[in-house]
């Protein structure tokens, strides 16, 4: 059986999507909401003869990807956080860029020589990597309302990975993938008047509405933090909330912290778009964090350690 592992954000599910629209395959899909990166382990050992796995970081997974190569599993893996030591095996095809401008996505659209442009370029786009989304949109002809309609699309994917559990988001990821899986241009997903790209975009208007009156912990030269409340729309906005505070402040660092029900904060952190450095080491220093260079984040912040971790971001970042 071949089991399909994907980030539940637009980058791992889209990245999916190429690879299936290129090469479909009877699979087995394992994903869940953004954070939920404990994927590797849910393959089963005893069914799997090979497995894809995109858009997770091989650290976080290494002891479950070592007993699947072990027990002679063929392994595909692409992704863009890191990786730590990569076994060296020829049951292993990996392909690891943890540029700060790439996703997984855009090294699946390279692997396929472009095939379905249009949807790395909306997975960019959610990623928040605009530069690199703008650039490849550019490169292949887009006019600039085409652009706007990925973006918004990407977004919007993104949007709903953001969440404590399934039950938090509009549609569960591997039923998002599904539907996208239909459409080999995310244009005509977006053309028709009753698809998904509708009922995300009205859901994230109403969700971000809210988030305009966030809380501000903290707003100086180097960051801007702000707290969202202990529900369902917050949870959902976080991630994207905390892009759009990165998009109007390029030069600072913006966090976004999320009351969860034990009184701890899940933590978005975003590093300055003009300097896309240090947001993971960031986090890796508190428990339960992580994440790339670009955007990372902490599942369970202790509520003293708020002004700990803000003092930690601007003081990186001075």
């Amino acid at each position: 059986m071949h089991f399909d592992v994907f980030n539940g954000d637009a980058d791992g599910i889209i990245a999916l999507v190429q690879l299936r629209l290129a090469e479909p395959k009877q699979s087995k899909l394992i994903t869940g909401v953004k954070r939920d990166i404990a994927l590797v382990e849910k393959v089963s050992i005893e069914q799997a003869t090979s497995a894809t796995i995109l858009d997770i970081s091989m650290e976080k997974n290494i002891t479950s990807l070592t007993q699947l190569l072990n027990n002679e599993v063929d392994v595909f893996y692409v992704d863009h956080h890191r990786a730590g030591d990569i076994p060296q095996t020829d049951k292993l095809r990996a392909i690891i860029d943890t540029d700060a401008n790439t996703c997984t996505s855009l090294l699946v659209n390279t692997h396929l020589n472009h095939q379905y442009v249009n949807w790395a370029i909306t997975a960019a786009y959610g990623d928040n990597m605009l530069a690199s989304a703008e650039a490849l949109a550019e490169q292949v002809g887009l006019s600039q309302f085409e652009k706007s309609q990925l973006k918004a699309l990407g977004i919007y994917i993104n949007y709903n990975g953001y969440g404590r559990s399934v039950n938090d988001l509009h549609v569960a990821p591997d039923q998002l993938y599904l539907k996208l899986l239909q459409y080999e241009n995310p244009l005509a997903l977006i053309a028709e008047p009753n698809s998904v790209f509708h009922q995300l975009e009205n859901a994230y208007n109403q969700d971000m509405e809210k988030a305009i009156s966030a809380q501000i912990l903290a707003n100086n030269k180097q960051c801007k933090a702000v707290v969202l409340p202990d529900e369902a729309w917050a949870r959902r906005v976080s991630g994207v909330f905390g892009n759009e505070l990165a998009n109007q402040s390029p030069d600072k660092a913006n966090i976004v912290f999320t009351i969860n029900t034990d009184g701890s904060y899940t933590v978005s952190l975003r590093a300055p778009l003009n300097n896309k450095q240090g947001a993971g080491d960031i986090c890796a220093e508190f428990p339960t964090g992580g994440g790339r260079a670009a955007a990372a984040g902490v599942n369970k912040l202790p509520a003293e350690m708020i002004n700990a971790f803000i003092k930690a971001v601007a003081q990186y970042y001075a």
